[in-house]
């Protein structure tokens, strides 16, 4: 199918070779500056369907009034058989103008009717249109401008036909023209700036020869020189006409124009006429609609003018004009650095990077100040920018690279020594981030080089003179490490994303050619290094980290064996003397990568793993044994205790140290923690994560091969025996043995859950454990007293507080995780996760993703299984509230109110499948409509029952209901309000706000102005069904609705009446809607005297039997179950519409946090 503007190129073709010969098109006049854009709309008013034939001919007329005739310049030289068409013979053809005007009115009556045009239409045919739509104007242009374009006709008429179109409230022709007359003036400026050239070379052409003496100077060549510069200046007018014409006409209007293309062309154009032709467009009058632009709230349009900037700015020539326009944007060009779109941001420290450069002194130190705190950036590319930014303003002009001979010489040591030192004085200094990783990666772009010194940064910390301080020592060591690091592995610091897939062939060279130099000069010096920081577990542990980047063969190939000599010795050291887990983590870690059997000196670091391992379990068994005769310990023997144990279970996560037997030991150990309570916790909490590591090495060895049943038998045991001592430690006074307790309880539990045989490893089963029933309760008090805590209030201005606090917090989080991994994998009873559920909104901001996300996994398992969870968390949340304040105003405190909040929240969880949850919503009705009534009153008493105000919780998920199942709710309160005596005249508040959130919408749907479908309609105004007195006592059966039933072969046609249970004439006299009680609000006045109790619904004796209406009434759900299928989709929405205006109000903005299920960043947000 042809587009609309490609069924009307054929009218528009034969208008314009009609009249090609025709009129004269005078100057265009200048149009109302005034004139505003922003009220042309994409639709068009019937009243304007001549507009731009008005205003084509008002133009004209306008600018034949303001011209007078004159003739056309001849070109000196023309070609051969060119023709010359003068403007006194055009009148003799001229055609009518009215063809134009019909193709172009047919175009914008076929755009009306679709909202595609080539400039945006989809496909790769159409992508490659708009440049060719360019380059066609440009070519346009390039032919005609020696002959045709002054010629007064075509470029006049063309001019004004796109003019015209610009002002279209079409989109298509608003956008298509400006798109076209912004190419044009561009053309024209490069014409301009042509004839610019030829009037210089003429002027100096005329000078030279009229400065020759009297005789040699030749006055016919004089003379053709003035006739040259007359002509030069008469086609430099008409341009410099044309040009004005469409930046009036024009740009003026479309820069402001309601589409941000439109903008974004306008100034994307204007700033290629500032720098091709500066002497004519590069003033202040042109430079204010940039100006004006920055402030754009779309992201093009200011990605355009910063881009704009910045070839001008790249000019020095062209700086000193923009002197003015500086002083007047250059707040708003800084501040744009934090713009919300990063491209814009990038590009605005760019073209802030080129001012540091091209005009010096303009930027102030506050103005760079600003910009410092952005190389800390989580976005690579716009720290990347900022580190350049950084590079040249502090660092260059102290390490300038001096050219000699036009070949860079080396830089000098001290060169490099100031280089480091001025970035040790901006990071320490400035104290705008903790680590310096992540400004080595911002500066990485431009200073790798620089960076990558790694001789200059390692005599700086090997000098004994040096006049570092503590914190300059740790910095630089960082920085060492992050620039060894980013050059070995080519990863930003954790938190920021290249973007890229991979590296290309040419960088993964260089990268290992880095890493060899790095590996040759470091291995060398890394003992020297230790030796010197050994005592400073800040300072050792990033060198101890250094082995990861090396290239580990070298110590084979280069013969460097005695430096792995040393390094192992000073490894043996720094372990021995420090019980940090940060260094002993890598300590081990280390000691890991180079105990791999794939080199050949494995023997030599085996050998030293197997002493440093005998050193600390000799030490381990003499303390144990000093701890387990005597009863008391001094504080000395028990830091000496607790750092052996610390040591070796570090060491124990990364190495298998099975056959040194630890695991007895650490039994006993634990045993007397239990019994006697008398070890102190700095020991039982490494010796805790000892018999777990223990377990967890035993347990790979069995899975390795078919074990025997022994040693099956023997690491259950000792798995049960571990359980047993963890849950006694849940019950410990020490906060940090009770969480270590449950983390590794945890853990251990999910480890021989059943997803242990899954893979074939059927030989496992004999290790599958179930917790018993204590286990269980106790996991869960442990997480209701650790986890589900109000914490203080962030922010108090104590930043050491706020820190503490945010760890407390990351620590709950994760015990919270284990406990929902446990509920998932089937460990724990899936009933136990009410006592996680009932908590989702009250802690929505601290745990609301990890609830979220385990209630959608519960709910993937077993669907039936998950809402009776929702509805047993209800249950709890009211059965304690009720105890706590009792069943008086139960329905008025803020903490029903929070509890009406997590209904609203669990009711939006099943999403708008309102078919796929319909019996499951059914069930949870029914259930709770049975939990309100299930503890009655004292007989003779006229109190409501205490669990009544449950029914307000229970509306929060009618709106999930359909308008069947509404009913036969309503039939089933009904039957269960019978048994229930009540007072009358005294209505029953949550009896009222239930039966409304049931009614029917179409009893409060005749009074709303929105237009019913079809089917609704019907309904309504369909023939009444008999009355509800006509159902059954039956009613609870046919609350089943898991599938639907097979058609009868008998079925009723009659169109049910939605008629509430109080009659029809009382139906007509209720004025109250659904809505009325979304909220939850009670019946005032009148209405609520309509709601009695039981005596309300009780209905007379029908003497035809209940069975005839209760099976019509069932037939004709079924014949109106295929058009409620239809309407599923429509209804749900607006229901779930009308929910989620109402759970707007009670919803706050979450933090973001890493979701422990599965390591991934979910959104935070309602279902």
């Amino acid at each position: 199918m042809s587009s609309p503007l490609q069924r009307a190129m054929g009218d528009t073709k034969r208008a314009l070779s009609a009249s090609s010969s025709s009129s004269a098109s005078l100057p265009f006049d200048d149009r109302d500056s005034n004139h505003t854009s922003e009220g042309n709309g994409d639709s068009l008013l019937a009243d304007e369907d001549t507009d731009f034939e008005d205003s084509l001919n008002r133009n004209v007329k306008k600018r034949a009034a303001k011209r007078p005739p004159k003739t056309t310049p001849v070109a000196k030289h023309p070609k051969k058989g060119s023709r010359v068409v003068h403007r006194y013979s055009r009148k003799q053809s001229e055609p009518p103008a009215n063809d134009l005007f019909n193709a172009v009115k047919a175009a914008k009556s076929d755009m009306q009717d679709s909202g595609d045009y080539p400039l945006i239409a989809p496909g790769p045919s159409w992508k490659k249109f708009q440049g060719s739509f360019c380059e066609f104007v440009r070519t346009l242009v390039c032919q005609c401008q020696y002959s045709l374009l002054y010629d007064g006709f075509p470029m006049d008429n063309l001019i004004s036909l796109l003019t015209g179109l610009s002002d279209s409230q079409v989109r298509a022709f608003r956008h298509t023209s400006t798109l076209a007359a912004m190419k044009l003036m561009t053309s024209l400026v490069k014409v301009a700036l042509q004839l610019s050239v030829h009037q210089d070379n003429n002027q100096r052409q005329y000078e030279a020869e009229r400065n020759k003496g009297p005789g040699q100077r030749a006055p016919e060549r004089l003379e053709s020189l003035l006739e040259k510069r007359k002509e030069l200046q008469e086609h430099q007018e008409e341009i410099e006409g044309m040009m004005n014409a469409l930046f009036r006409g024009v740009f003026v209007h479309r820069y402001r124009d309601v589409l941000p293309e439109i903008r974004a062309i306008c100034i994307e154009e204007i700033g290629c006429w500032m720098q091709s032709y500066s002497t004519s467009f590069l003033t202040d009058s042109y430079l204010k609609y940039i100006g004006w632009t920055l402030h754009d709230k779309h992201r093009e349009v200011r990605l355009k003018c910063v881009k704009a900037l910045k070839g001008l700015y790249g000019n020095r020539d062209l700086t000193t004009r923009l002197e003015l326009f500086t002083s007047r944007f250059k707040d708003r060009m800084v501040s744009m650095v934090m713009d919300r779109e990063y491209d814009v941001a990038v590009e605005a420290v760019r073209l802030l990077i080129l001012i540091l450069k091209n005009m010096e002194g303009v930027l102030t130190d506050a103005d760079c100040e600003s910009v410092y705190p952005v190389v800390y950036a989580s976005h690579r590319g716009l720290a990347s920018a900022a580190g350049e930014f950084l590079y040249w303003k502090l660092f260059y002009p102290e390490c300038e690279i001096r050219m000699m001979g036009g070949r860079e010489q080396r830089q000098s040591p001290g060169a490099q020594r100031t280089f480091f030192q001025l970035l040790l004085s901006f990071f320490v200094e400035s104290e705008l981030h903790d680590h310096a990783a992540y400004l080595v990666d911002s500066l990485w772009d431009c200073a790798g080089a620089r960076l990558k010194d790694w001789e200059g940064l390692t005599s700086l910390l090997l000098e004994k003179d040096q006049n570092l301080g503590d914190v300059q020592e740790s910095t630089l060591i960082e920085i060492l490490v992050s620039s060894a690091r980013q050059a070995s592995e080519g990863h930003p610091p954790v938190g920021r994303v290249t973007g890229r897939k991979g590296l290309t062939s040419k960088e993964r060279k260089t990268q290992a050619d880095d890493r060899v130099k790095l590996t040759e000069h470091l291995i060398p010096l890394l003992p020297q290094l230790l030796a010197k920081f050994s005592a400073d577990a800040e300072k050792v542990t990033p060198l101890l980290q250094l082995l990861s980047c090396f290239d580990l063969h070298i110590y084979c190939t280069g013969r460097l064996e005695k430096h792995l000599e040393l390094f192992l010795q000073q490894l043996q050291e720094v372990v021995v003397k420090h019980a940090e887990p940060a260094v002993l983590e890598a300590g081990a870690h280390a000691l890991y990568l180079l105990c791999n059997p794939e080199f050949t000196f494995f023997s030599r670091a085996d050998f030293a793993r197997s002493q440093l391992v005998d050193l600390l379990t000799d030490r381990f068994q003499q303390e144990l044994e000093e701890l387990l005769q005597s009863s008391f310990l001094d504080e000395d023997e028990v830091y000496n205790l607790a750092a052996t144990l610390k040591r070796l279970s570090a060491f124990y996560n990364a190495h298998d140290l099975t056959r040194w037997e630890l695991y007895e030991p650490c039994c006993q150990l634990l045993q007397k923690a239990v019994d006697t309570g008398e070890v102190p916790h700095q020991v039982i909490l490494p010796a805790l994560t000892l018999v777990y590591f223990s377990i967890l090495w035993t347990l790979t060895h069995i899975s390795k091969s078919d074990a025997s049943q022994k040693q099956l038998s023997s690491l259950r045991d000792r798995m049960v025996a571990f359980c047993e001592l963890c849950q006694s430690c849940l019950s410990d006074v020490d906060t940090e043995i009770q969480e270590q307790a449950f983390v590794l309880l945890s853990d251990l539990l999910l480890i021989f859950s059943p997803q242990m045989i899954v893979g074939g490893r059927d030989f496992l089963r004999p290790l599958v454990f179930f917790p018993e029933a204590t286990l269980q309760s106790e996991l869960a008090s442990f997480l209701m007293d650790h986890v589900f805590i109000q914490p203080g209030d962030l922010g108090s201005g104590d930043s050491q507080e706020d820190h503490l606090q945010i760890e407390r917090l990351h620590q709950r989080r994760r015990l919270l995780a284990g406990f929902c991994k446990l509920l998932l994998y089937g460990v724990l009873e899936m009933d136990a996760a009410s006592d996680v559920f009932k908590h989702y909104n009250k802690f929505y901001n601290d745990y609301g993703d990890i609830i979220k996300e385990t209630l959608t996994r519960a709910r993937q398992i077993d669907r039936s299984h998950c809402s009776r969870i929702l509805l047993l968390s209800l249950k709890q949340l009211y059965t304690e509230l009720l105890q706590e304040h009792g069943p008086q105003g139960l329905n008025e405190l803020p903490a029903f109110i929070e509890m009406r909040d997590l209904a609203r929240r669990f009711a939006l969880s099943f999403g708008p499948q309102q078919l796929q949850n319909r019996d499951l919503v059914v069930m949870l009705h029914k259930e709770g409509i049975k939990f309100s009534l299930s503890e009655l009153p004292p007989a003779g008493s006229s109190n409501q029952p205490p669990n009544l105000a449950f029914l307000e919780l229970l509306s929060e998920f009618s709106p999930r209901l359909f308008h069947q199942d509404k009913q036969l709710l309503l039939s089933y309160l009904e039957k269960c309000l019978q048994h229930v005596s009540q007072a009358p005249g005294r209505p029953w508040g949550p009896v009222t706000t239930y039966c409304h959130s049931l009614s029917p919408v179409e009893n409060t749907a005749e009074t709303s102005p929105q237009v019913l479908p079809s089917s609704k309609r019907r309904r309504v105004e369909g023939p009444a069904k008999p009355n509800r007195e006509d159902v059954s006592s039956s009613q609870e059966e046919s609350l089943q609705l898991n599938s639907i039933p097979p058609t009868p072969t008998l079925t009723s046609t009659a169109v049910k009446s939605r008629q509430p249970l109080w009659g029809l004439k009382e139906m007509e006299e209720e004025d109250g809607s659904e809505l009325d009680f979304a909220q939850g609000q009670p019946v005032a006045g009148t209405e609520r005297s309509r709601f009695l109790g039981p005596q309300y619904f009780q209905t007379p004796h029908n003497p035809s039997g209940p069975g005839l209406g209760n099976q019509l009434m069932r037939l004709s759900l079924m014949e109106e179950d295929e058009e409620e299928e239809l309407e599923i989709q429509d209804e749900s929405n607006e229901e779930r519409q009308d929910t989620d205006m109402q759970a707007s109000s009670y919803c706050s903005t979450s933090e973001r946090g890493l979701d422990l299920l599965d390591s991934t960043e979910l959104d935070i947000e309602d279902f």
